[in-house]
């Protein structure tokens, strides 16, 4: 039998969604491409999320992977040359990422409505209401621009110096995930007719060579699939196999079967159901019985998401 086949569900404008198409890129990857709604409802996507609306979500069959923090390590074991992690550890790496995109997500975000202006009321509304819980219309936005301005200029000083050896990447002579996780903020600043008055506000001429050289992983071998076809490669699956484990029992009261709820811990904080499968240092697994497509487990990382008893 072959191998369930990599679908990513995302929308041409997601900067996460960028990340994991060059992650497909760099790996040279065949991949099923659900194009999805900006926002919700989505009710194609659901019966994979349990509700989770964050984007992208990456499906191997009956496996759903959510959150670039568990689609970029899963890409990796499934497919482990040409790496993601070259001339750092894994761990390392994603920690780095993590950190990066923590503290910059609504500064770049600020930085983008400036030159951008407003986004349609629909998307403002539904992101103010039931996503980042703050208003990112270029009104709100603005007064804060000096300081978000500073924040992104000052790591993109960092990232200019790191490069200023020669080096071709951040880890050396291949691109990894930490070049992902710089470059994809960068290329929603930078979007559209955006990027000279970008560049030159950010000084960003040192880095012009790396950006076109992220830019050419590209995006992969993408064919277009619609939802219900992969939903259909889901109902055709079983879960790959996990060991059951609670490795943090003093953090996370809850043992395998247990039903639990797994949320955001900062935006889009909707919780899913599920029973847990399996919690270690790095991720957690829950499984779901959904009418439609039968049994499903569902991946996050432990960074970023809180686990509930329920």
């Amino acid at each position: 039998m072959s191998a369930p086949q990599i679908v990513l569900h995302h929308y041409a404008f997601s900067p996460y969604a960028e990340k994991v198409r060059l992650a497909l890129g760099l790996k040279g990857l065949h991949w099923g491409s659900v194009d999805i709604a900006m926002m919700p409802p989505r009710p194609l996507l659901d019966p994979l999320t349990g509700g989770y609306r964050r984007v992208p979500v990456l499906q191997v069959g009956a496996d759903i992977y959510c959150d670039t923090h568990a689609i970029l390590p899963a890409l990796e074991r499934l497919h482990p040359e040409p790496s993601l992690y070259p001339g750092l550890a894994p761990a390392l790496a994603e920690g780095l990422s993590f950190g990066l995109e923590r503290d910059l997500w609504l500064a770049a975000i600020g930085v983008t409505v400036h030159f951008a202006g407003d986004l349609p009321a629909p998307f403002l509304r539904d992101r103010k209401d039931d996503y980042l819980y703050v208003d990112i219309g270029h009104a709100a936005m603005e007064p804060d621009f000096p300081r978000n301005a500073q924040r992104v200029a000052a790591w993109t000083g960092w990232l200019a110096e790191a490069l200023s050896d020669g080096r071709r990447f951040i880890g050396g002579d291949r691109a990894g995930a930490v070049d992902l996780a710089h470059y994809h903020l960068l290329w929603l600043m930078r979007g559209g007719e955006r990027a000279g008055a970008v560049d030159g506000l950010l000084g960003l001429s040192p880095l012009q060579g790396w950006i076109e050289r992220v830019a050419s992983l590209g995006h992969g071998r993408p064919v277009p699939m619609s939802a219900e076809a992969a939903l259909d490669a889901a109902r055709d699956a079983e879960p790959a196999p996990v060991e059951p484990v609670n490795a943090v029992p003093a953090l996370i009261a809850a043992a395998p079967g247990d039903t639990v709820t797994v949320t955001p811990d900062d935006f889009a904080r909707v919780p899913v159901e599920g029973r847990l499968v399996a919690v270690d240092a790095g991720r957690i697994v829950i499984r779901r019985d959904e009418a439609r497509v039968g049994a499903l487990h569902l991946h996050f990382p432990r960074a970023g998401f809180t686990i509930a008893k329920g």
